[in-house]
């Protein structure tokens, strides 16, 4: 069950950027190019999407920021959680 979790934390904010990218000019109007928002895909999803909101959706320059900074806690939230499972757990990871 737990890792219907985290599978469920890592392929949500990927569907949410595709289908904004495909459906609607939402990432086009927040980013000038493709780059910036392929790499967000692939990196930091959830802060790719909240950079979006901020730059389309919100006016004053503190709430961009508070909203930028919470998805980047979000991500860094999801891939720092197995780690911590882990170590919990009792498993050992090798180092090479």
């Amino acid at each position: 069950m737990g890792c219907l979790v985290v599978l469920l934390g890592f392929i949500t904010p990927r569907f949410a950027v595709v289908t904004l990218w495909l459906f609607t000019d939402y990432m086009s109007r927040a980013y000038g190019g493709w780059l910036l928002p392929t790499l967000g895909f692939f990196f930091l999803p959830t802060t790719t999407i909240a950079y979006a909101i901020a730059q389309n959706s919100i006016h004053a320059q503190l709430g961009k920021t508070i909203v930028v900074v919470l998805g980047v806690l979000v991500d860094v939230g999801v891939f720092g959680k197995g780690r911590g499972v882990a170590k919990d757990r009792g498993v050992r990871r090798e180092s090479s």
